[in-house]
């Protein structure tokens, strides 16, 4: 594994490349060597300091869990990454575009949960069972690490390249209404770029959950009661740029809309 002072210099580089809206080369290109336990240190770090500098833990991120995520990528495993309550938009909120690079959006659906998941040995049934409810997100994606041939270690170093999370819509309990068969339809400036199923994600969007969980405890940490979870897109990220509005219907669990600036 990487030595604490590299780990804590390429924090550092990521964290300049989210200052200046830039990003830095591959890093699997500069540390061959580095794995995946030690792209989740430098995520770790990078956690660490937001929090030292007061920023509130709101939940975490999975991604590239459905084939159409993978696909794009050229990634085949799925990752995580931490969400920051000052990441989280409203529906129908303006996005300063310029505060992020190499924006895309995703269409997801978050789990907030009602109590606490512990791996490992989480099952998709523990998860039903802790989720108080779903409710209908975009994610929008920033990369602080050139995406030409990135690998799973440069996305998960990358914070998974969460930028933001909006949230809209009709939150559902999860015996309201068949998870897997939640599907959108993603419109761009009124035309619509791509549609999905949730079923996309793992067969069913609560497998990512666990995954997490189970993930997570590998690291000695848990999902905690009342975080929000985003569990993995079921379309292709759609490239967004400034002015463009972002519409996503999600049928009988309504609409989420943003613009960005």
């Amino acid at each position: 594994m990487l030595d604490e002072a590299t780990i804590a210099g390429i924090a550092d580089d990521l964290a300049e490349a989210e200052a200046n809206r830039t990003k830095i080369g591959r890093l699997t290109a500069k540390y061959p060597e580095m794995t995946v336990e030690d792209s989740y240190a430098v995520q770790n770090e990078w956690r660490r300091r937001g929090e030292a500098a007061g920023r509130r833990l709101y939940g975490h991120k999975i991604g590239l869990t459905s084939k159409p995520m993978q696909q794009a990528t050229g990634i085949t495993e799925p990752d995580y990454g931490a969400i920051f309550a000052d990441q989280v938009y409203e529906t129908g909120a303006v996005i300063d575009h310029a505060q992020y690079s190499g924006v895309r959006v995703e269409v997801e659906l978050a789990f907030v949960l009602r109590d606490e998941l512990r791996g490992p040995d989480v099952s998709l049934f523990d998860v039903l069972r802790a989720t108080e409810y779903v409710v209908p997100a975009l994610e929008v994606l920033s990369s602080r690490i050139e995406m030409e041939g990135r690998t799973i270690v440069d996305t998960i170093s990358d914070n998974a390249a969460l930028g933001a999370m909006v949230l809209g819509g009709r939150p559902v309990s999860v015996d309201a209404v068949d998870l897997r068969w939640i599907s959108a339809l993603l419109y761009r400036n009124e035309t619509i770029e791509d549609s999905g199923v949730a079923a996309a994600v793992l067969d069913h969007p609560a497998r990512g959950i666990a995954w997490l969980a189970n993930k997570l405890a590998e690291h000695g940490d848990v999902l905690q009661a009342g975080e929000t979870v985003l569990a993995g897109s079921f379309t292709r990220p759609m490239w967004v740029h400034p002015g463009d509005t972002v519409h996503a219907d999600y049928g009988e669990l309504g609409v989420i809309t943003c613009r960005f600036e």
